[in-house]
């Protein structure tokens, strides 16, 4: 299953994260990959891997406890849509 179906949901995801304070990391449910979404190149890697059919196979993290409710805000609204 595809996380991200639209340009539209790739850019609430990068506003998103912008607008938080830490670092937001998005990894493999296996570890075997990380990506930490405040960094430029890291981040079009991940938005990459979230298009494709696998990428409801990641979790994300915030390293700041106040940037969770932004993080699960756009969540939400993407089940909605």
């Amino acid at each position: 299953m595809k996380l991200l179906n639209s340009t539209n949901d790739i850019d609430n995801l990068i506003k998103d994260v912008d607008r938080c304070r830490g670092d937001v990391i998005m990894r493999s449910c296996d570890g075997s990959e990380e990506f930490n979404l405040k960094s430029a190149l890291s981040r079009y890697v991940a938005i990459g891997t979230l298009c494709q059919e696998h990428g409801d196979e990641y979790e994300f993290f915030c390293m700041d406890r106040h940037d969770e409710p932004i993080m699960l805000d756009f969540f939400r609204q993407l089940r909605c849509a």
